[in-house]
């Protein structure tokens, strides 16, 4: 096919007859859909919505893509956003990635951006004086405490040059990339996650690579044949993802290919950490764009097997290899297995492989609301919390398109959307009700990067997301009447942060088991803190703790609407109450 042809548009429309066929009867089904089976319970009656506080709350922050007509690929990828309580004062600050000015062309110097938590309700700009106010053309960022020592650091993907920053403790950071070993050739990474494989008690980090890309290889595609359009990832080869495994010295050494990781084929995006076979070793789940899934089993032994087409999850039922963007996973079920959840281009709809049990996923999308409803969308930022607190996990989509000429090439295709927020009904079906949760919730926007972390330590999750050459958004949960519990772990033989460690929480009515992961959603972190919503119940009736180390923790008859700190080994060091919701 002819480059001037080989736009990402003309994905959908090459799709076998019958992916193509299913498509379009999906379509014209969709306005028809029922929302949940028949005899499905109905969501909780409360009167939850989120309002954009940004700002008001501070955050000023405008993304720097440095678009300047030529259309680089790289520029319609960012950014990333993450929450991280980098002074250690018990509340979530915000850290946005940003991109810059590209070399010799017109715009101007930009650097990420963090947003300092004061407390009631608003932020500072504190990126100059804790020493982040660094140009580059960052993409993502994954959150975790890497050398041991109490403080979360930051890794920030970007094109060229990955970073390490080193939080000091005092409120600053220090760029340590080429002391700790992570210099590279230039290569486009997308998002990375922090995750011990090893379990030996020290974070590594696995990095997402996109496409072999650089202004000097920069192709020429057009939908017209006379103006330049954003090429497809299918006209540049792919790029492996790297793992970095941690010495321990602060140190790292690249063992991709030692662990069986290494595929030049992959051009990903997305990267979400679980245990899909429950063996108690971190696996690895990356999700591709235009090109199979991959799913990494553990084997406990410093490598992985790849099992993506076993495990049902590389393609689609027709055969396909989507565009996947973000991925994320979680027992949304309560089946004790957790399941997944990838964002694919327009006309593709989502995937929720839901996991079999028997190292096998079935995508439910396809026969329920969650795909009739995204068929039209293109999603990349995503996030499976339970935003109502009832005990079942929900998830949100940010959504949006990558070139602002596609209205007129796909009518029904939109370059600003709309978000898609699916409330969970008693893990059998799920509803959106992202109309529902206020004008500003609902409006249509070019986003990417999606998060969510409890910013006023009221037990309701809230969210920030970004947009592409745009505004961020802050959205704050109000309304909810159900009880949480928040529970922070602190490793002592395993990882400072308790990356891996699985919680199980078993209250009157309801267990569930959650697992904190560093990465998921696209490009973006969300908190390192670990919410379970409890609904009606007061108190939780145990709390198992099982630490990567093969530490057990156990506490009972914990009362709900508090924040608790687990050590490891040490169970409960302390508690304090949630804030007053408003």
């Amino acid at each position: 096919m002819p480059s001037h042809f080989r736009t990402r548009y003309y994905i959908s429309w090459m799709l076998p007859l019958r992916a193509f066929t299913l498509i379009t009867l999906l379509a014209a089904l969709a306005p028809f859909a029922l929302t949940a089976s028949a005899g499905s319970p109905a969501p909780a009656t409360q009167h939850i919505h989120f309002a954009d506080i940004a700002e008001k709350a501070g955050i000023h922050f405008t993304h720097n893509n440095g678009a300047f007509g030529k259309k680089f690929l790289p520029e319609t990828l960012g950014p990333g956003v993450a929450f991280i309580d980098y002074d250690n004062d018990g509340w979530q600050d915000i850290f946005i990635v940003n991109g810059t000015a590209w070399p010799g062309h017109p715009g101007h110097a930009t650097t990420p951006a963090l947003y300092h938590n004061n407390h009631d309700g608003t932020f500072t700009d504190v990126t100059q004086k804790a020493g982040l106010a660094i140009p580059m053309y960052g993409m993502g960022v994954a959150v975790g405490d890497y050398d041991n020592d109490g403080y979360d650091d930051l890794f920030v993907t970007a094109y060229g040059q990955n970073h390490l920053f080193r939080n000091n403790g005092n409120g600053t950071f220090t760029d340590v990339t080429k002391k700790a070993g992570l210099t590279t050739p230039p290569e486009l990474s997308a998002s990375a996650a922090w995750v011990d494989y090893d379990r030996d008690g020290h974070l590594d980090l696995l990095v997402t690579n996109y496409v072999q890309w650089s202004p000097e290889k920069d192709l020429y595609c057009s939908m017209d044949g006379k103006t330049k359009s954003y090429c497809t990832p299918e006209t540049y080869p792919g790029q492996s993802a790297r793992l970095w495994h941690n010495r321990g010295n602060g140190t790292f050494e690249d063992v991709t290919k030692k662990a069986g990781l290494y595929d030049t084929g992959s051009k990903s995006l997305g990267v979400a950490i679980l245990d899909a076979n429950q063996d108690g070793w971190p696996d690895i789940a990356i999700s591709n764009d235009t090109q199979p899934n991959k799913l990494y089993i553990n084997n406990g032994k410093g490598a992985f097997t790849e099992e993506g087409v076993a495990a049902g999850i590389a393609y689609s039922d027709d055969g396909v290899a989507r565009a996947g963007m973000g991925i994320d996973a979680a027992d949304y079920d309560r089946s004790g297995y957790p399941s997944l959840l990838v964002t694919n281009f327009s006309n593709q709809m989502l995937a929720l492989y839901h996991n079999e049990r028997n190292g096998l996923f079935v995508d439910t999308a396809p026969s329920s609301e969650v795909g009739r409803s995204s068929l039209l969308t293109l999603g990349f930022g995503c996030f499976f919390f339970d935003y109502d607190l009832d005990g079942w996990p929900d998830f949100y989509v940010a959504d949006g398109h990558l070139d602002d000429s596609i209205e007129r090439i796909q009518q029904r295709i939109h370059f600003a959307e709309p978000p898609h927020l699916y409330h969970n009904l008693n893990g059998k079906n799920f509803e959106d009700v992202a109309a529902s949760m206020g004008q500003s919730f609902d409006a249509p926007r070019v986003a990417r990067g999606a998060a969510y972390g409890d910013i006023n330590n009221d037990g309701a999750p809230d969210i920030v997301i970004t947009t592409n050459a745009g505004a961020a958004s802050l959205f704050l949960n109000q309304g909810s009447t159900n009880h949480a519990l928040r529970i922070k772990l602190i490793g002592t033989k395993s990882n400072r942060d308790g990356i891996g460690a699985e919680v199980q929480v078993k209250s009157a009515t309801t267990t569930q088991k959650q697992m904190l992961r560093s990465g998921s959603s696209y490009l973006s972190s969300s908190e390192l803190i670990l919410t379970f919503g409890l609904g009606a119940s007061t108190k939780a009736d145990t709390i198992e703790v099982r630490w990567p180390s093969g530490a057990v923790d156990r506490l009972t008859s914990i009362n709900a609407d508090q924040i608790i700190t687990i050590r490891e080994g040490s169970g409960l060091l302390r508690t304090h109450p949630l804030e007053k919701r408003r």
